[in-house]
């Protein structure tokens, strides 16, 4: 088994990071140079008139004559971002600019970022709908659980393209890619595992879900207050309902109890672990400590128990990191004409993040660096394919 080797971190100080987002980070660029008399007159008036007609008359036009349909809108309310907790829609921007450049970069999608100052689910589902025509797919950002699930329920339901809460399915779908690299490094099988999952949010609720749809059948889930399990009656309804699906052994009590013997950790909270409990585990455990940027437990302590170790941080091998994600998943969705974004296409790019990195599979490297130019388009094409569509 090889070593877990802590990769250099990268140092910038805060001159050069406000520089870059002097400003703001997007910018929009021209596909043809409007600098002839002929330019100006075919992209605007008198010659946009005519496109705009043929529009008004077939609206299935819209999707070939304008960048609607292949435009992503970056969705939030700043209620839950990154670790910074609720700070508002004007705070939150700076994440949606970034959340659209990784967009283009790594799934070749021109999107625009969207702050809304409510969060009221029924103000967020109409602005959304009246702005349909605007758009091609909606990706929810940083919206706080357990609001994000109703409103991403209700976005599907009421649009008709393809839709997803990042935070959610990104994560989860990612945390499912690297599961199938760590399980194959130690020849094991996922079906096998008992897993601890420590928050039980929004990305907590998505993994659960993802890994359950896995094959994966003995999963205790966390929250603040302990194992969320059906004798409490303290959970809110998507919690009580979670409870219904999960901790098959009827587990009581807390972090400790939940990891006794367990496979594997996952840490979607910002919630600390101790070590000695990491200690409990079943040897050759698996932890996942993903909370940034802090991680639930230190790498190099968690490595003293653990065969394979991951975070959510780059100067740690092995960074779980949504952008392996989403990028494809909305490229892949857009590119079949898929209405919606099914678990069966959230699965397939599990696999295909997971396929990418092949021959290279090592204990400190179960999943593609976020990097990896081949992510995306291998994503994509996988997406695509178990749309059905």
């Amino acid at each position: 088994m090889s070593e877990l080797v802590r990769t250099p971190q990268v140092v910038v100080d805060d001159a050069e990071i406000f520089a870059a987002h002097e400003g703001g980070k997007l910018s929009i660029d021209l596909k043809a140079p409007l600098d002839t008399q002929r330019a100006l007159s075919i992209a605007y008036t008198p010659g946009v008139a005519q496109v705009s007609r043929a529009i008004a008359a077939d609206a299935t036009l819209a999707k070939k004559y304008t960048w609607a349909n292949r435009l992503v809108a970056v969705v939030s309310d700043g209620s839950a971002v990154l670790g910074l907790g609720d700070i508002g829609p004007a705070a939150s921007l700076p994440v949606m600019e970034g959340k659209s450049a990784l967009f283009k970069t790594f799934g070749g999608l021109d999107s625009i970022p969207i702050v809304l100052d409510t969060k009221d689910p029924d103000e967020i589902v109409e602005t959304l709908i009246r702005l349909r025509p605007t758009f091609g797919a909606v990706n929810l950002e940083d919206i706080s659980a357990p609001r994000c699930f109703e409103i991403e329920r209700r976005v599907i339901e009421a649009l008709d393209c393809p839709v997803m809460h990042d935070d959610q399915h990104g994560t989860a779908i990612v945390v499912l890619a690297a599961l199938l690299g760590a399980v194959k490094v130690l020849d094991r099988e996922i079906t096998d595992l008992k897993v601890v999952v420590s928050g039980a949010g929004a990305a907590g609720v998505a993994c659960t879900n993802i890994l359950l749809n896995s094959g994966i059948s003995d999963i205790i889930v966390l929250d603040s207050k302990g194992i969320v399990e059906s004798g409490r009656s303290d959970l809110n309804s998507f919690k009580a309902e979670l409870a219904q699906r999960t901790n098959p052994r009827g587990l009581t009590g807390g972090v400790a109890e939940a990891l006794d013997g367990a496979d594997v950790f996952l840490g979607v909270s910002a919630g600390l672990v101790p070590e000695e409990f990491i200690a409990t585990m079943a040897p050759g455990c698996i932890v996942f400590a993903l909370s940034n940027p802090d991680p639930e437990i230190h790498p190099d302590a968690a490595r003293k128990y653990a065969a394979v170790v991951a975070t959510g941080r780059s100067d740690f091998p092995n960074q779980i990191n949504n952008v392996l994600a989403f990028p494809g998943v909305f490229r892949g969705a857009l590119d079949a004409g898929a209405r919606r974004i099914t678990e069966e296409m959230k699965v397939a790019a599990a696999h295909a993040i997971f396929s990418v990195v092949g021959d290279d599979l090592a204990v400190d490297h179960i999943v593609p660096s976020a990097l990896d130019p081949r992510v995306g388009p291998a994503v994509a094409e996988a997406v695509a394919a178990a749309s059905g569509v």
